[in-house]
This record gives structure tokens, sequence and C-alpha cells, in this order.
């Protein structure tokens, strides 16, 4: 049996991903803060599958802590086939020095920590000669968001470092894949204050279901695919919004539009 490291996995797309890849006779292991719902859903996955995952609590956002996880993981002895940078945060409001920590909080979980677990993992995996690493990004990587500006920041970073290694690790056995969905229906956007927001509030379709997500996107990795965006109507979106001059009307459109739920 291959085992399958999914970060974030407490809730959303990282437990519906940790529940596919059981179902696939994968055995995760579940990595994220809240170690009561990880325990849960261990116990989810045994009683459905049948598998006994590993739960392991870290925050991620704190330095150090990718090396503390592959350290513990080497000591366990166990090895990682599939690797989901999963774990990551959103903030929606005006750019301000007042949220300097939760910046940099962020920027350590979305980029630094993602950047070393896969730097340390892929290292792994190609002298092996096999891995499938995915990461995921967001829609919100393919062009500037006002007031969502640093989160759209991080996941450009993630989307252009994923799609790089594809072709770098080309004929080595490990391959790249960046997940790109757009809203989906996830604590995400609670945690980012995006509730009221065109994108989520009631008057709009809530986003893309997590399981939904999921399942692409294990579909996409399990293929190789390099990048995966999830629903037609993102897809659209994706391939247009970065060309010019859509790249600048879009951010220009999205700024007016946030700008009705934010505050003076």
């Amino acid at each position: 049996m291959k085992t399958a490291l999914i970060t974030g996995a407490s809730g959303g797309i990282g437990k519906e991903l940790a529940l596919i890849f059981a179902k696939n006779g994968h055995i995760p292991v579940i990595v994220a803060r809240n170690i009561d719902k990880l325990d849960q859903l261990s116990a989810e996955i045994e009683e459905k599958f049948k598998i006994s995952a590993l739960a392991l609590k870290f925050d991620l956002s704190q330095p150090g802590a990718a090396q503390k996880l592959f350290d513990e993981l080497k000591e366990r002895k166990i090895q990682i086939d599939f690797l989901v940078n999963n774990a990551g945060f959103g903030d929606f409001g005006k750019f301000s020095i007042e949220k300097m920590d939760k910046y940099t909080n962020m920027i350590n979980l979305n980029i630094t920590t993602l950047t070393e677990l896969t730097t340390l993992f892929a290292d792994d995996m190609k002298k092996r000669g096999f891995g499938k690493i995915m990461n995921v990004a967001s829609t919100a990587s393919f062009q500037p968001l006002p007031y969502f500006s640093v989160y759209s920041a991080t996941k450009a970073y993630v989307l252009s470092l994923t799609e790089a290694l594809y072709f770098e690790f080309k004929g080595s056995g490990v391959s790249f894949s960046a997940l790109c969905p757009g809203p989906t229906n996830t604590n995400f956007s609670r945690a980012a204050d995006m509730e009221k927001t065109p994108l989520f509030d009631e008057k709009g379709d809530g986003g893309m279901a997590a399981k939904e997500v999921a399942e692409i996107g294990y579909e996409g990795m399990m293929k190789g695919k390099m990048t995966i965006v999830t629903g037609f109507k993102n897809k659209i979106n994706a391939y247009f919004s970065g060309k010019m001059p859509n790249r600048k009307i879009i951010p220009s459109m999205m700024a007016k539009n946030f700008e009705k739920n934010i505050g003076e």
C-alpha cells in the first residue's frame, strides 16, 4: 500500500482528499492543527475503508514546522508516495499594516512551508524514482485580486513553482500538479471573512462542493496533469484572466464588486 501525506486535512478539500485516497487503498497521513477533527476523520476512514490513517497535529504556519514533520515521518519509517500541500488560508479586506502578523503567517503557510515540504519530499521521491506531488493553488493565482492581494499573490507563487517543477522533474518518475479550485463550499470563506462577498453569499451558487473538487484533483494528480482547474466556468475564466487586456480589466471589475463589501 502506498502512503499519502495531506496537509490541512481537518476539513474541506483536504478531508475529502484523505477519504478518496483511503477509498483507493492508500494510507492517509493527515496533518492539521485541530487534532480532534483529525481523530474523527481517522475513525471515519477506519470504519469505512478498514485502513488506519495516521493523524499528526502540526501548526504548519510556524517556522521549522515542515522540517519537524519530515523528521517525524522519517523516525517512524513512513515513506510518502503522494504529497498534497493543501494547508493554506486567505484574508479579504483592505491591505493594512495592522494585518502584518496575518500576512506573515499566510506567507509562511501558503509559500514557505509548501516550498519546504515540496523540496524535502521531492528529493526523496526522485531518489526512489516515483512520487506525485499536488500543490493546491487557486483560480486566484491567474490574476491579481484587489482586497485579496496577499492571498492571490501567494497562490500565483504556488502555481508558478508547481508548473516549473513539472518540467524540471520530467522523466524522473516524480510528477507535479497544481490544483486550482474556484469558490468552494468549505470553511475557507468564513476564515477569510468572505461569506458576504459575491463569490460566496446567498445570492451566488456558494461554490463547488469540496468532494467534487477533491475528486477532480485526485484524478488529475494520478494522471500526472500539470494544471487542474475545477469546473468549466473556472477553466474559461482562468484561460482569459491572465491575458491582456483582461489582466487589467478583470482586477478592476473585481475591485468594484468587492468595494461594496468593504467598510471605510
